[in-house]
C-alpha cells in the first residue's frame, strides 16, 4: 500500500467517524450500513453511559482526540471507553 492509499483510507475513515459522532450527537442514525469498526464504536458508546449534561462536550473532546490519532496512525479510531480512561488518568496526574 502506498502512502497516498494509506492517506486516502485515513481520510475516508475520519469522514465516516465524523459522520458517526454527528449522528450519535443528534441521537439519530440516518444509514443502515456500517463498517465493523463503527459497530464496535457504537457498542462501546452505549456501554459508556455518559452524563447527559456533559455528553456534547465529551463527544467533542473525543472527536478531537480521534482526529489527532488518525493524523499519525492508520486506525481504527480509539474507542470512547479508552479515551475516557486516558482522560481520567491525565486529570488525576494533573491534580497531584
Amino acid at each position: 500500500m502506498t502512502w497516498v492509499d494509506e492517506f486516502e483510507q485515513r481520510e475516508m475513515m475520519l469522514n465516516r467517524f465524523r459522520k458517526l459522532v454527528s449522528e450519535i450527537s443528534r441521537g439519530e442514525m440516518r444509514r443502515n450500513s456500517f463498517q465493523p469498526w463503527e459497530i464496535e464504536l457504537l457498542l462501546d458508546f452505549e456501554a459508556c453511559e455518559l452524563p447527559v449534561r456533559r455528553r456534547t462536550e465529551i463527544l467533542r473532546q473525543y472527536q478531537r482526540a480521534v482526529e489527532k490519532q488518525l493524523q499519525t496512525s492508520p486506525g481504527p479510531p480509539m474507542k470512547l471507553s479508552n479515551f475516557l480512561i486516558v482522560r481520567e488518568l491525565r486529570n488525576k496526574n494533573a491534580s497531584t
